[in-house]
């Protein structure tokens, strides 16, 4: 990856890869959870730190075997079934690791199930060769493989189930007379003893990550999948592919999202809302029919009331718009309340800070904001209340007040023309 970030808290969707893949986990609420790791230890822990997941660490990299062996003290007494998952790997789908607990627990109780795919170009990747009934014959890394073992086009993807009472005793067997001088965990199914099976996923949902281009070809499996889903759930796309979500956004039904629309973190948007194009939103809740930009941004702590409107190019932060309120065009709006029904106009912004610290306005309901106007917090505008357009507004403005803060126009007659002439 090339970068100072540990790979597997690269995001996909906003979220740590390997978030992505304990969220998943989560869904089968295991027992225990442990994380390997190798390098990096230190930024693995941080981003764990307010869960229940257990850190061991190798040392030494000396191959898959060795790194799931590092776990046995963390798993202590546990006895149950084990499914080894890998931190690059986060599209695995909870279905997926329920089907391979199942197939573990089935009648012929297999000495362990691998998840195998088939890709479009099965490239390097370990190849499987199983019967009819999957019950794996021969499992073998690519550069340890022969022609006709490479020409196999069901390919490992490393997760594996496995019961407790076999993991451990099985990887004190396995050794590292290979290719690349190391302790293979697939070596563990060609062991003498009882067979191993695998099951199949597709292609898509065992996608690995080592560069960045990977990551973003993660992403876009992952958005694409995203699309499909709030489609089907009553979204209306105008564009898909320009469309971005967040692993967390929530959409109601009868929402349109025109294109080039970005949904960061944190985002609950209600029925009936229009996302016009080009808007960025995260941090943000919208109620029922309130309607977007074009080109407006929603950070941090904008909640936006039902039938609302942010027009093109506003900004709100940290502030609330109530039932029907409006902010039409070119404003930002910041540490405010703009009450039911009022109206703000063109080019107003709300003067939130003094270099040290943040200050809230309010505007009422139904008051009204002329155009070009600067609110100077902390400031509250009464209900009703009408500020002229272009004033500087540095005190409180009594309900259903006119406050006008602009000094007198003065005319010149014939002035432009004298200085025309003088020139």
């Amino acid at each position: 990856m090339k970068s100072a970030k540990h790979k597997v808290l690269h995001p996909v969707a906003g979220r740590p890869m390997l978030l992505h893949l304990l969220a998943s986990l989560d869904v089968l609420k295991p027992e225990r959870r442990v994380v390997v790791v190798g390098a990096g230890r230190d930024q693995i822990e941080r981003v764990v730190a307010d869960t229940d997941v257990t850190v061991a660490v190798q040392e030494k990299q000396l191959g898959t075997g060795h790194a799931v062996a590092q776990a046995h003290d963390a798993l202590g007494s546990f006895a149950g079934d084990i499914i080894i998952l890998y931190g690059d790997v986060p599209l695995v789908r909870p279905q997926t690791m329920e089907a391979m607990i199942a197939r573990l627990n089935q009648s012929d109780q297999p000495r362990a199930v691998v998840l195998g795919f088939r890709p479009a170009d099965a490239a390097a990747y370990g190849r499987i060769i199983a019967d009819g009934d999957g019950i794996i014959e021969k499992m073998v890394e690519y550069k340890d493989a022969d022609a006709v073992e490479r020409a196999v086009t069901l390919c490992n993807s490393g997760l594996m189930a496995i019961r407790s009472t076999d993991l451990f005793a099985l990887l004190d067997r396995i050794g590292n007379d290979n290719a690349a001088g190391e302790y293979y965990l697939p070596d563990i199914v060609m062991l003498p003893g009882a067979a191993s099976a695998v099951i199949e996923a597709e292609a898509w949902e065992v996608a690995g990550v080592n560069s960045r281009a990977e990551l973003a070809g993660v992403e876009a499996l992952w958005q694409a999948r995203r699309r499909t889903e709030v489609m089907r759930d009553g979204v209306t796309l105008i564009a898909p592919e320009t469309i971005f979500f967040s692993h967390d956004t929530v959409l109601g039904r009868d929402v349109v999202v025109e294109p080039n629309v970005v949904f960061g973190p944190g985002v609950t948007i209600a029925d009936e809302v229009t996302i016009h194009a080009f808007s960025h939103i995260e941090g943000a809740a919208i109620g029922k029919g309130a309607k977007i930009g074009p080109y407006a941004r929603l950070r941090l702590g904008a909640t936006i009331g039902s039938k609302a409107k942010v027009g093109n190019f506003v900004e709100i932060k940290e502030s609330e718009l109530g039932e029907g309120a409006k902010v039409s065009h070119l404003s930002y709006v910041g540490d405010a309340r703009v009450g039911e029904g009022a109206n703000v106009g063109a080019g107003t912004i709300t003067c939130n800070y003094d270099g040290f610290r943040k200050h809230r306005a309010e505007i009422g309901a139904g008051a009204f904001i002329g155009s070009n106007s600067a609110l100077v917090a902390p400031v509250n505008i009464g209900n009703g209340a009408i500020v002229a357009a272009g004033s500087v507004v540095t005190q409180n403005v009594p309900a259903d007040a006119l406050c006008l803060v602009r000094p007198p126009q003065e005319v010149k007659p014939a002035w432009a023309q004298q200085f025309r002439d003088q020139a």
